[in-house]
């Protein structure tokens, strides 16, 4: 079936819709990683997105369901140039297409996402109508200006808490958007996590005892989350402190850094950051459309990672509080480990690793 990609500046690209047929409306965003478009598409920090992928061809090893990030998709759709309808992976347990149609995604194909994402790289992030009708143009400018994606945060947050038991140490985790993966990577590091929503209280937090906090990952605007950064505050020199992504903004914010947001985001699992600290390379997982401002940056804090390709903050640590943050996402796959030494730095904080 036929399909239009109208995006925000007036370019209108044609192909065929595929998976759920439905309208979206939402951010157009581009994504560098040739693979792990199921982990893409169930990655909070997605959230309401219409999803570009730049590697040609996706679906080739089809979907397997024990490398999702979250239960459910979060894309509001997904751009492709051209669709593998023939998987092949001794995993794959269902094609792409019926992915999208069981979790009710639509799907574009057929369009030439290397002009579109250097349209985005050039002009910005926008607005994008994905469509199967011919819509004039006052009912453009309708989804354009009744368009909404709410606080995200709120909308992938648990409803409950719920645990990760078996460690020996105990972590509370606020739920920003937070991807299995992190969660593993912690749990597989002796953590006994407890993962909360994100509007808890900051007694509740700390009534739990942990011996310390990881913010999460998650996707949106770090500067809608006002209550969230009140709640930090209060919890500031009482326990050991790990932002990620979102949990590092927010963290940034209740400490006194201002935030801005870039032109086309960070989002692949091919960006190189540097360790100020040690000199080494990182590549690493990236999903944001926000930074901390560099000239925000209080005098307490102390730079410890910086964006190879355009020089953004990283990651950062407190002089004196123990009190760590990173923008990218610090997954543990297996048989690695913890390759970027994160994981074991925030837990020495907390009072040593005992299972590292």
């Amino acid at each position: 079936m036929k399909a239009k990609l109208i995006l925000e500046n007036g370019i209108v690209m044609e192909g065929n819709a595929f998976g759920h047929i439905k309208e979206a409306v939402g951010e157009v965003v581009f994504n560098t990683r040739m693979q792990g478009y199921q982990e893409l598409l169930t990655d909070p920090c997605s959230y309401g997105q219409l999803v570009v992928m730049t590697y040609p061809l996706i679906g080739n090893y089809g979907i397997n369901l024990d490398d999702m990030e979250s239960d459910t998709p979060k894309a509001r759709a997904l751009i492709i140039s051209e669709e593998a309808e023939y998987p092949s992976n001794w995993r794959y347990e269902i094609e792409l297409e019926g992915y999208l149609k069981q979790n009710r995604i639509l799907g574009i194909k057929g369009i030439d996402t290397r002009a579109l994402t250097r349209i985005l790289s050039t002009e910005g992030t926008m607005k994008g109508i994905i469509t199967v009708r011919d819509l004039t143009p006052s009912q453009i400018k309708q989804k354009w200006d009744t368009f909404s994606y709410g606080i995200p945060a709120y909308q992938v947050t648990t409803k409950e808490p719920y645990t990760w038991t078996g460690g020996n140490k105990a972590i509370a985790v606020l739920d920003l958007g937070v991807k299995k993966s992190i969660l593993r990577g912690f749990y597989n590091k002796g953590s006994d996590l407890k993962v909360f929503p994100a509007t808890t209280l900051a007694e509740e937090l700390l009534a739990y005892q942990p011996e310390g906090i990881i913010l999460s990952n998650g996707p949106g605007d770090p500067r809608e989350l006002t209550q969230v950064i009140q709640e930090i505050k209060k919890i500031i020199g009482k326990v050991p402190i790990l932002g990620i992504g979102l949990g590092y903004q927010l963290l940034g914010i209740a400490l006194g850094a201002e935030i801005e947001k870039l032109s086309f985001g960070h989002r692949g699992v091919n960006h190189p950051v540097k360790n100020i600290v040690t000199g080494k390379i990182y590549i690493t997982v990236q999903n944001h459309g926000y930074t901390i401002k560099k000239d925000s940056f209080p005098s307490e804090l102390i730079v410890t990672h910086q964006s190879i390709n355009d020089g953004t903050l990283e990651g950062f640590r407190h002089e004196s509080l123990p009190i760590m943050g990173v923008q990218f996402h610090p997954e543990v796959l297996e048989g690695l480990g913890d390759p970027w030494g994160l994981a074991d730095e925030f837990l020495m904080m907390t009072g040593g690793n005992q299972n590292a």
